[in-house]
């Protein structure tokens, strides 16, 4: 079956989630008339898209049928894949991190870090995020009244402890953020490195593979340092990690520490923005969470499945299967809609309400199998710390202006969010 073009074209619009509204309608649509369907939008090549939470999850579990690194793990356009193609030597991926790794790669290289992002692992790290989370409390107390909680707050945080965890000094922070939003949204014109809505074309590659070979060109000096005067960071695990007796494979190396200094806080960060957002509009579930500190818990998972920060990732077949009753052929490519399957309304009772006491609240937002979150833990310790902090000193909170979020199909979050706000 294949979808209505106007909705095939929405899903891949970058403007359209940024608005919402868009995205979610045609997602909607999608989920009831045809919820596993082939889309054939202008310049991509055909693909099927994945809207509800069991068909997502069951691609997610199925590692060997469903590969990450045969094509794009991310969608992209016909001109663009040929363009990565030619610059990487036949390779589709400008970056070769845990994202577009299949085993025993994925695992092997997964394993190398997994222990540092460990439950029991990341909680001798809680007071020292409770003192940083203090201090940009403190920075926000500071503005008076007024201040964007995204950019004054949301995105400078989970910042700063990822690249303490890493070992980047706290003076490379802005870089790291700029880069960051420079790969993440390159499609949006206020972020982009070109400055234009690139997405797809000859510049947009160009940019974003400037963008990575600035990363890689940071994180090589970062390398020699720790080979030379190793510490008890990430990074010094990164550099001296070995594969089969072997050290890492340097491009594979350099996407290791790209994906941790980007995803590492990109994604915590937008859904704590959206998160005090979704508390903005809804006033009543932020008296009912300010009365009950218990349900901390429940507002997190309610802002990770909200936010979906992560849009999509890609999947190919590896050989001819069946998902939803419609035959797959090997070398399809599918599209597994983290945003609809968490707004799936046979899943999720009343999903587009927001609720902080939301019980049971199982999401795909930080996907689900082999390639769930490495950080998953670290990101809902993270926004626990921030909410403990923020929440009784907290008098009142509400927008003050019109947020806006980053034009992006992949990874998307506000990118402003304007607050007035009383503090004690």
């Amino acid at each position: 079956m294949r979808i209505a073009q106007d909705i095939a074209e929405t899903i891949i619009d970058p403007k359209a989630y940024a608005v919402g509204t868009p995205i979610d309608d045609a997602f909607r649509v999608l989920r009831k008339e045809a919820p596993f369907a082939i889309a054939e939008p202008t310049g991509v090549d055909p693909f099927w898209v994945v809207t509800k939470f069991d068909d997502i999850q069951l691609i997610e579990r199925q590692n060997d049928l469903f590969h990450n690194g045969d094509r794009s793990a991310v969608l992209t356009t016909i001109e663009a894949d040929k363009m990565v193609r030619e610059m990487m030597g036949g390779s589709p991926h400008l970056v070769r991190s845990l994202v577009q790794m299949d085993n025993p790669d994925h695992m092997a290289y997964r394993r190398l870090t997994q222990a540092w992002f460990l439950p029991q692992n990341i909680k001798k790290l809680e007071p020292r995020i409770r003192e940083i989370a203090r201090s940009f409390l403190d920075r926000m107390a500071a503005f008076g009244t007024e201040c964007d909680f995204a950019r004054d707050v949301a995105f400078l945080y989970p910042l700063h402890v990822i690249m303490e965890i890493l070992g980047v000094p706290e003076s490379d922070e802005p870089k790291m953020l700029k880069l960051t939003q420079e790969l993440f949204g390159a499609a949006d014109p206020e972020l982009s490195r070109s400055g234009d809505a690139a997405q797809g074309t000859e510049a947009g590659v160009n940019s974003i593979a400037e963008t990575v070979g600035e990363f890689i060109e940071y994180f090589n000096a970062i390398t020699e340092d720790r080979r030379a005067n190793p510490r008890d960071d990430v990074s010094s695990v990164i550099a001296n990690g070995q594969i089969n007796g072997e050290p890492l494979d340097h491009f594979a190396a350099m996407s290791y520490y790209i994906i941790a200094a980007t995803a590492g806080h990109d994604t915590t960060s937008n859904t704590t923005a959206e998160g005090l957002w979704a508390l903005c509009n809804h006033q009543d579930e932020l008296a009912k969470l300010k009365a009950d500190p218990s349900l901390i818990n429940g507002h997190i998972e309610e802002s990770i499945r909200w936010t979906t920060a992560v849009k999509h990732f890609m999947r190919t077949a590896t050989e001819d299967t069946e998902v939803a009753g419609q035959k797959v052929a090997k070398g399809d490519w599918l599209m597994l809609c983290y945003q609809s399957g968490n707004r799936d309304e046979d899943h999720f009772d009343d999903p587009f309400a927001y609720k902080v006491d939301r019980t049971p609240n199982k999401h795909v937002a930080f996907g689900y199998g082999a390639h769930v979150c490495l950080g998953q833990h670290l990101a809902r310790m993270e926004m626990r710390i921030l909410w403990e902090e923020l929440l009784p000193r907290l008098e009142s909170v509400e927008l003050n202006g019109t947020p806006k979020r980053m034009e992006s199909s992949f990874v998307c979050g506000p990118k402003s969010v304007p607050i007035r706000f009383k503090m004690n």
